[in-house]
């Protein structure tokens, strides 16, 4: 058959889309809505990848850290960086203070000028927050005058909290605050990223894999709406002469024309949705319009590939349509689905993954491809075996109310057209539900319950050597929040003057504090004790003798020369190690206040440890607040009991928010769908108001219509993601655990989408059952 036929008879479909009537435009645009929700996430997803690139490259671009040990002279091409990071209820404050020491000082990216002394550059995110009543608080943090905007090449995100300060004398804090001295921004020694593992791999290629696979499932289904209509207008072709293979290439033109628009209402949905962007952050995400720009490859592979798909699903569909000249033999009982055909979609899936069992738990590496077709096929045997278990279930309903009965017997006529409806929404749930077992089962492998006791603290507190610890530890006592302050400086002492051996731990702190370290016999102002039974102290016997001298070197504290010896008081008394508040057990000396030791005090790394109330909900900001006033470089550190690895976290907050993204196309495009399917039956269901049917018993008859194939589909999809789930959890080693909350969650999330979208078709349901729908022009 000659290519110029080929397209004569699909420009034929073409023209009939759109010349057709108002039935015609119709169809045409509700198939260029569906496939265009599903064009519109199919370019957000060949974005992503330029989108975390360039995200990547503005955080290095702005890069003020040194990695190497070579330290940059003063000079007049130079710029004092101090880290003023700071958290503002969970959320991360990015903050910088700047002094040019020259002229020829570099100037951060996405700045026009330096703030001077008391000013700040702030990003448009932190400027609406701090104008808002919820940043009070975080205005006290920040104590400058906001003179600047912070420009898009100096952010990763439209919703980063960013901000340059301008300060001086910033260079003498360099001995005791975070920051370094540079002459550019952007730094080339950055050390080489850490290669990922196997199983991150394998999360990450399942997460695309899951989240794209309902597209495609939505973009099929799509292009075969209102085909019911279509086929009643292609017998009448058949009437005037075309013969049936005539006949399905103009059917596949109508979908081709659909399809098309589709590409544009998608390019259009997505350049909205671009725009939009950059107005919201989901899960601590957010970008720039500009970041998302898709490849032009992968945006040339989707325009081709969904025009491509509609044609051949078209003419898939009808080969076992018989189209004559009166009539379309649909409308007879349709021939039984065959079953084996359809389990070898989800068997030869299963085939592909086994022999990668046990691969990825002493780092071997996973096939890609293999990876990848298993989930597909597993997942696209969700939409060719449920099509079949529909057809077998509802055949096999009985008796009921009359509401039943009607949804019944449409189910029995109709049940392919059920089944593409809930497909997308039964792949999707599958897809999560292995997904979620496969994270549940290496969660273990990445997440790891944290050594620190937040049950006695849960901030920890460095104090400057230049502030004094007692009475910066009273600031702390009154904050508001802050229910308990432990105090201690800590130190080492070496048993000789140069080349020491040995080294002993010294603590120092109150009675109350040191409690918190040892289990202490009595304490008063002025005890010493030796704390014995500590974990891998095998020195604290030896060197803590009374008479014993002991060294202070200053040197390796970066204070040459400074140096001092000590000797063990006749009276120190012996104390038991317990587990302090960060989880080790110190073994060494211990010194209260009253001891003639105030030399080494003025020498010892300072920490406090903050108990917070928990009645109070802003106690974390309360205590940040206080150490910003102590000193700006301040950043207390926040206890956690669970500790996570960096990029499984990631990981899993990227499937977060794919998940979301593909949610919203489920709803929508199953609105448009039962949309699509109501309009189809508005005769039908006027008809039957006029015959005076309750509108009660048509809308629980449409309701029974969607229930029951969801219902199906649902209980489909947890077998399959649970054996999808099995098989991924072998491949990394790990037993088979059914995650039954995880389960129930997303089945009951893919029954709660299914239930929104039934409520938002029900207003126009109501419109349609109206005696005037039978009026025909």
């Amino acid at each position: 058959m000659s290519a110029s036929q080929w397209a004569r008879d699909l420009g034929m479909g073409v023209r009939f889309a759109f010349a057709g009537g108002r039935e015609g435009w119709i169809r045409a645009l509700l198939t260029a809505v569906g496939v265009g929700l599903g064009v519109a996430l199919l370019l957000l997803t060949t974005a992503i990848p330029n989108a975390l690139a360039e995200r990547n490259r503005r955080e290095a671009a702005r890069s003020d850290h040194t990695f190497t040990q070579q330290k940059i002279p003063r000079a007049e091409d130079t710029l004092v960086v101090l880290d003023t990071d700071t958290m503002f209820r969970d959320r991360d404050v990015r903050g910088r203070m700047l002094e040019p020491e020259g002229p020829r000082a570099p100037l951060p990216p996405g700045l026009s000028e330096f703030p001077a002394k008391g000013e700040m550059a702030v990003s448009p995110a932190l400027k609406e927050l701090l104008a808002s009543d919820s940043g009070k608080l975080l205005r006290e943090r920040l104590p400058y005058r906001i003179t600047g905007t912070i420009g898009e090449q100096g952010l990763v995100g439209s919703q980063e909290l960013a901000y340059f300060a301008g300060g001086k004398g910033l260079g003498d804090r360099l001995e005791y605050a975070r920051g370094a001295r540079i002459d550019s921004f952007g730094n080339p020694d950055l050390p080489p990223s850490d290669p990922w593992d196997p199983v991150l791999l394998l999360l990450v290629l399942v997460v695309f894999v899951v989240l794209l696979m309902p597209v495609a499932v939505f973009i099929a289904a799509a292009v075969r709406f209102g085909g019911e209509r279509r086929d009643r207008r292609l017998a009448a072709l058949r009437l005037v002469g075309s013969d049936s293979r005539m006949t399905r290439r103009i059917a596949a033109g109508e979908a081709l024309a659909g399809s098309v628009l589709g590409l544009v209402l998608g390019t259009g949905f997505f350049l909205l949705g671009r725009q939009l962007a950059a107005s919201f952050e989901v899960y601590r995400v957010s970008v720039f319009p500009s970041y998302l720009n898709p490849s032009p490859l992968l945006a040339a592979l989707v325009a081709v590939s969904v025009p491509t798909a509609a044609v051949l699903v078209t003419l898939l569909a009808l080969r076992g349509v018989v189209i004559e000249p009166l009539g379309v033999v649909r409308t007879a009982k349709p021939a039984r689905r065959r079953l084996w055909w359809r389990l070898l979609l989800p068997l030869g899936g299963l085939a592909m993954l086994v022999p990668m069992v046990g691969q990825g738990d002493d780092g071997g590496t996973f096939n890609q491809y293999l990876l990848v077709g298993g989930v597909m096929l597993l997942l696209v045997g969700v939409t060719a075996l449920l099509p079949w278990i529909v057809e077998r279930v509802v055949a096999r309903l009985g008796s009921g109310g009359i509401a039943w009965q009607l949804a019944v017997r449409r189910l029995q006529l109709s049940s392919g057209a059920a089944a593409r409806m809930v497909n997308g929404i039964a792949v999707a749930v599958a897809g999560a539900i292995a997904l979620q077992m496969l994270f549940a089962g290496v969660e273990s492998n990445y997440t790891a319950a944290s050594q620190y006791d937040v049950s006695r603290a849960q901030m920890q507190v460095h104090v400057p050597e230049h502030l004094e610890l007692a009475s910066t530890a009273e600031k702390f006592r009154d904050t508001r929040g802050v229910h308990k302050v432990t105090a201690l400086a800590e130190t080492y002492l070496a048993d000789g003057h140069t080349d020491a051996s040995s080294l002993v731990q010294v603590t120092l702190g109150d009675c109350a504090a040191l409690r918190e370290v040892a289990t202490l016999p009595s304490c008063r102002d002025g005890d010493v004790f030796a704390v014995h039974g500590a974990k891998y102290d095998t020195d604290t016997a030896k060197l803590a003798k009374p008479g014993k001298k002991l060294w202070f070197d200053g040197a390796d504290e970066d204070r040459p020369g400074e140096h001092f010896s000590w000797t063990v008081p006749q009276d120190i008394r012996r104390a038991e190690s317990r587990e302090d508040p960060t989880g080790t057990e110190r073994g060494g000396i211990l010194v209260t206040p009253g001891a003639p030791f105030t030399t080494l005090a003025s020498f010892a790394e300072k920490e406090l440890y903050l108990s917070l109330a928990p009645a109070e909900p802003n106690a974390y900001e309360y205590a940040r607040n206080t150490a910003a006033r102590m000193e700006p470089t301040a950043d207390p550190m926040v206890w956690h009991a669970v500790e996570r690895n960096d990029r499984f976290a990631t990981i899993r907050t990227g499937l977060l928010v794919g998940a979301a993204c593909v949610l919203a196309l489920i709803g929508a495009s199953l609105l448009v769908s039962q949309l699509e399917q109501l309009r189809e039956r508005r005769k039908l269901l006027s008809s039957l108001v006029a015959f005076g049917t309750r509108r009660r018993t048509l809308s629980l008859s449409v309701l029974w219509q969607t229930a029951i194939p969801i219902g199906l589909g649902l209980l489909l999809a947890a077998t399959v993601g649970m054996a999808l789930g099995a098989v991924l959890l072998r491949m990394v080693n790990q037993s088979v655990r059914v995650d039954w909350p995880s389960v129930l969650s997303m089945t009951g999330i893919g029954a709660g989408v299914v239930l929104v979208v039934t409520l938002l078709s029900l207003p126009p349901l109501l419109r349609m059952m109206r005696p005037d729908g039978l009026r025909t022009e």
